[in-house]
């Protein structure tokens, strides 16, 4: 890649279930696992350090309390843009380790302070949940979507008076499996959406059917976010929540390809994976490889 790269440890778990009662997610591990794959000198990056998160507690939180874990979040995610927005600024191509979905908060806050920028979510879930299509909510990871564009409580979604982040029109949603339950939700909100199948059929036209919509004049760039449960859970099934009915690597890398190096991308976050589930390194490895690759062009 022509441009200067970057690496920034981003490794909150603030915005996930835990996994079992007494524990905490390990996607938190994510940035780690990747390192020791030798992610940062593959990709020729800088090291830009890490930003810590503050400590993962939902307290007596319960159904209908809102977002647990939100004052975290919420701070955790101007610290996060604050630390992004100087290598923005500098023109650089920033990778974001995460983490888990709700990362996303903070590179688009970092970008809504600049101008107006899309965002390319590549997901295996919509992330749309609200209390207007769920009995509650309570995960940010998995209203990351929604949040961004302004659906959700303000303290999370009106950061800094910003709010919304991105605008429906702005958005374009890659991965999510046939049956989603929020699939016609965001399609009603004007937000395209590329199923996995569709994706599987044809990665380089997806991609190009995507950079229309976000490479657009009136818009001043985009960021992508990547969570990797979009892969098949076959070939991953170290997420919190594997589904079948995803794409491949080869698919992955076809895809990210085209929107990393596009000039008007500044960045891409990476989230999910998670180590705990992966003891023998294999799937760290291979997601490694298929980052590198798209990463590299």
């Amino acid at each position: 890649m022509a441009r200067r790269v970057v690496v920034v440890d981003g490794p909150s778990n603030l915005g996930l279930r835990p996994p079992e009662v007494g524990t905490v997610p390990g996607c938190y591990k994510l940035a780690g696992a990747l390192r020791d794959q030798g992610f940062v000198r593959r990709i020729g990056a800088e090291d830009a350090g890490c930003v810590t998160p503050p400590r993962y507690d939902r307290g007596d939180w319960e159904p209908g309390d809102g977002v647990f874990n939100a004052a975290a979040i919420a701070e955790y995610s101007v610290r996060l843009a604050d630390r992004l927005a100087p290598l923005i600024e500098d023109d650089s191509f920033v990778v974001l380790l995460g983490g888990e979905c709700s990362n996303l908060l903070g590179p688009t806050l970092a970008l809504k302070r600049r101008g107006r920028y899309g965002v390319v979510y590549l997901d295996g879930h919509s992330d749309y949940r609200t209390t207007g299509n769920s009995p509650y909510v309570g995960a940010a990871g998995g209203e990351a979507l929604a949040l961004v564009t302004g659906r959700g409580q303000d303290d999370l979604t009106d950061l800094e008076g910003q709010g919304p982040y991105v605008l429906d029109g702005d958005a374009a949603l890659l991965g999510i499996r046939e049956d989603d339950d929020y699939a016609t939700d965001v399609e009603a909100a004007g937000i395209p959406v590329w199923s996995a199948l569709t994706i599987a059929e044809d990665p380089v036209k997806a991609a190009e059917g995507v950079l229309r919509h976000v490479a657009r004049d009136e818009l001043d760039g985009y960021w992508v976010h990547l969570d990797v449960d979009i892969l098949d859970a076959e070939v991953m099934p170290a997420v919190d929540s594997p589904d079948p009915g995803g794409i491949q690597h080869e698919h992955l890398r076809a895809l990210l390809e085209p929107l990393l190096k596009a000039p008007t991308c500044r960045g891409v976050d990476i989230g999910i994976f998670d180590p705990d589930l992966d003891p023998d390194g294999r799937y760290a490895a291979a997601l490694t490889d298929t980052l590198v690759a798209a990463i590299n062009g």
